[in-house]
């Protein structure tokens, strides 16, 4: 299906789970919603962690419709599922977000490692949330952000564990994809960047890593939900992770050859 149509069906309540393996050629994106307030603080804090926020898309505010990605979409209604922050706590997990938008919200969408995930996998290296049928497992980490106004926190990645002859593969292929997070920031040792215990992720779900297997760290999109956790802004709007909005660009063309 095209991306048009997989979006009817989340806007319908028909897809409401994790978008990993879907629309595999487009690039799907993490989103953050915030008042117009904040938004030139979020702006200089993307520009500032490339890595983890790599903008595809920002609104004009009080526009829900994303003109350069997806210009016939709605962000009100077009991902499966949301979270609206208050205060840095989770307060709605909603299937859409009429009610909480106002004129004064800003919506910016931001590059997601799901994107380069068929690249990956055409390439001999699979995804095993795709084989266990669970979402990406994704970390806090003792990696601090670049801060920008009110904006600070720590860096979320998400893990994929895959053999060791498959490593330096896995950094070749994900390179060609700065915009959706690109190489990963670290391999191995998941203590050396504060993660205690792997199994215990603290968003998605935990995935085996076999005999003979090294868990791969990616600068993830969830970043700034950590952030919201951290800054306790009075509200921002999220995809719930894993539930994320995909736009109408292909990933090739967003590729570096």
């Amino acid at each position: 299906m095209q991306p048009s149509e997989i979006r009817g069906k989340m806007r319908s309540g028909e897809i409401s789970s994790p978008t990993s393996g879907l629309c595999e050629e487009y690039i799907q994106a993490n989103l953050v919603i915030l008042p117009e307030d904040l938004a030139f603080d979020f702006l200089l804090f993307c520009q500032r962690n490339p890595k983890s926020c790599p903008l595809i898309d920002v609104t004009d505010a009080g526009s829900y419709i994303p003109k350069m990605s997806a210009p016939k979409a709605d962000l009100r209604t077009d991902l499966p599922r949301y979270r609206v922050y208050r205060n840095g706590e989770v307060v709605d997990e909603p299937t859409d977000i009429k009610e909480y938008w106002t004129d004064e919200m800003v919506g910016f969408l931001i590059g997601c490692s799901f994107t380069f995930e068929d690249a990956l996998i055409k390439n001999g290296i699979p995804m095993r949330h795709n084989e266990e049928g669970v979402n990406v497992p994704m970390y806090k980490t003792s990696i601090e952000t670049s801060p920008a106004g009110k904006f600070a926190g720590p860096t979320v990645v998400s893990m994929r564990p895959m053999k060791e002859a498959d490593v330096i593969r896995a950094v070749q292929v994900t390179s060609r994809f700065p915009s959706v997070h690109g190489a990963p920031i670290h391999i191995g040792n998941p203590e050396s960047i504060g993660i205690k215990d792997i199994q215990h992720p603290d968003f998605g779900d935990a995935v085996t890593i076999k005999d003979g297997e090294v868990p791969v760290f990616w600068a993830c999109g969830v970043t700034p939900q950590a952030i919201a956790m951290h800054m306790k802004p009075p509200l921002m709007i999220t995809h719930a992770p894993g539930h994320m909005f995909i736009t109408d660009l292909k990933s090739e063309h967003m590729s570096v050859i």
